[in-house]
C-alpha cells in the first residue's frame, strides 16, 4: 500500500511537471493524441469463481512517451487514457465502468511492418454494481497487463487484437477485500 501511494505521489509530481512544460508553444503539438481505438472486450472471471461473464465497449486515446512525461524513453513506449464501460452477462447482468493510464510497450522494430506486437500494463479505477462475497466496496483498483497486436488490413484500416489479465481490489483500504481475477480478450479498431 504504502509502495502504490508513493507510486501516485511520483506520478502526480510529474504531472505537475508535464503540466509547466506543456505552457511552451513547442510542446502543444506533442499534446495531441496519437490515434484512438474503440473496442469490445469480452471478459470472464477465473478467481473466487469462474461464473462471472461481462462485456464492454472500450475506447482510448493513445499519445507518445514524451506528451505525458518529458524524459527520454524509447521510441517503441506510449500511454493509453483508457475508458471502458459495460455489464456483466451472468450470473446477473450488473454495470460496471473503468477509467485509467496503460503503458503500451511495441515488441521489436517493425516500422511499417503490417502487424505491430505489443505489452502493455496499467492500473485503472473500476465501477461495478456487482460484489461477490467479501468485496466490500463497489469503487476498486483494476490492475491488468497483457500482450496484443496491431494489425493493418488495408491502406487506413488497421485493427487490434489484445489479451489481459484483470485484478480488481480495493488495496485495503476496506476490510473486507475479496479480489476478482479475470481474463479478457479484445478486438477494436484504430482510427
Amino acid at each position: 500500500m504504502r509502495l502504490f501511494l508513493l507510486c501516485v505521489a511520483v506520478f502526480l509530481s510529474c504531472a505537475w511537471t508535464c503540466k509547466a512544460d506543456a505552457q511552451e508553444a513547442d510542446s502543444a503539438a506533442k499534446h495531441v493524441p496519437e490515434r484512438y481505438g474503440l473496442g469490445v472486450v469480452y471478459g470472464n472471471t477465473h478467481r473466487p469463481n469462474n461464473d462471472i461473464q461481462f462485456v464492454l465497449l472500450s475506447g482510448f486515446a493513445q499519445f507518445t512517451h514524451d506528451a505525458i512525461w518529458p524524459y527520454f524513453a524509447p521510441d517503441a513506449l506510449h500511454f493509453k487514457a483508457e475508458c471502458s464501460a459495460g455489464a456483466t452477462t451472468t450470473p446477473r447482468t450488473r454495470c460496471m465502468a473503468s477509467a485509467g493510464l496503460i503503458l503500451l510497450y511495441y515488441i521489436g522494430d517493425f516500422g511499417d511492418a503490417r502487424v505491430r506486437p505489443y505489452i502493455e500494463g496499467g492500473c485503472h479505477i473500476i465501477y461495478g454494481d456487482f460484489q461477490v462475497p467479501g468485496q466490500g466496496l463497489r469503487f476498486n483498483f483494476n490492475p491488468q497487463g497483457g500482450i496484443g497486436a496491431e494489425f493493418d488490413i488495408a491502406k487506413g484500416q488497421s485493427f487490434y487484437l489484445a489479451f489481459r489479465l484483470q485484478h480488481i481490489s480495493n488495496a485495503r483500504l476496506y476490510p473486507e477485500n475479496v479480489g476478482i481475477d479475470s481474463v479478457s480478450i479484445t478486438v477494436g479498431r484504430l482510427f
